[in-house]
């Protein structure tokens, strides 16, 4: 199960530069690591992950796979009107 923790700023001005924190807890696998039983565990990293603010695309990141596992991404927007916070990401296994 993937789980994140977002830290925002517990209130924001029109015009103020906010910065928004995400942590995405996820079982990042490179597909290099055997299983034990001869196999490969296979692939599964975080490919792709924004951050829409109302309905403006406010941020978007593709990551690789030298991507840390557990990644903590750090952005900066301006606040401009009460607006949702939409957050999703991506991964190999969909």
């Amino acid at each position: 199960m993937i789980r994140s923790i977002v830290t925002l700023p517990p209130a924001a001005r029109r015009g103020e530069v906010i910065e928004i924190r995400a942590l995405v807890s996820h079982p990042m696998e490179t597909g290099h690591r055997s299983d034990g039983a001869g196999g490969v565990v296979p692939r599964n990293i975080l490919r792709r992950f924004t951050c829409h603010y109302g309905d403006a695309l406010v941020f978007e990141a593709t990551l690789h796979p030298a991507v840390a596992a557990n990644p903590v991404l750090t952005f900066h927007t301006v606040a401009t009107e009460s607006a949702t916070l939409r957050f999703t990401w991506e991964g190999d296994d969909g």
